[in-house]
């Protein structure tokens, strides 16, 4: 089983980028967590960051053909990334978006998600610990999909 691991803008700034609301783990020591987790679950992982959201969408059509299900913190493109919403859409993998921080408590043009709909479900607030909480989301989703198709 192989998962995709996104990270949208600004991202790669965690550590340094206001510790307060985003917790003081950088994404590497957040990717080091779930390498730790995806290992005991026998999953490969696949990480990406990029500041631009056409990479992103670059990526992700390249990789979801390969791939079983994502991993997702869109950044600020949580609130206007409409092509990366088709891009995610259009991908059909099963996917959990994260958040950091609990954007449903932050200002109000942080609140809304034009991932939430599509996603799997939406974890937010619970910082570095949300990707590993992700991760066993979308692989028991997928364990319970393939179940299913394997008693057709």
């Amino acid at each position: 089983m192989k998962i995709l691991v996104i990270n949208g803008p600004n991202l790669n700034m965690l550590g340094k980028r206001d510790p307060a609301q985003y917790g003081a783990e950088t994404l590497d020591e957040i990717s080091q967590s779930l390498l730790v987790r995806a290992a005991e679950l026998d999953v490969e992982l696949a990480f990406f960051q990029s500041n631009h959201e056409g990479a992103i969408i670059d990526f992700l059509q390249e990789s979801a053909p390969k791939s079983d299900g994502l991993i997702i913190n869109p950044g600020a493109l949580t609130h206007y990334g409409l092509s990366l919403r088709d891009a995610v859409a259009d991908s059909g993998l099963t996917f959990i978006e994260v958040h950091l921080s609990d954007i449903h408590a932050r200002e109000e043009f942080r609140r809304h998600s034009v991932l939430q709909d599509l996603a799997l479900k939406q974890i937010a607030g619970h910082r570095g610990k949300g990707y590993v909480m992700a991760l066993d989301a979308v692989v028991d989703a997928l364990v319970d999909a393939q179940e299913v198709n394997a008693g057709e």
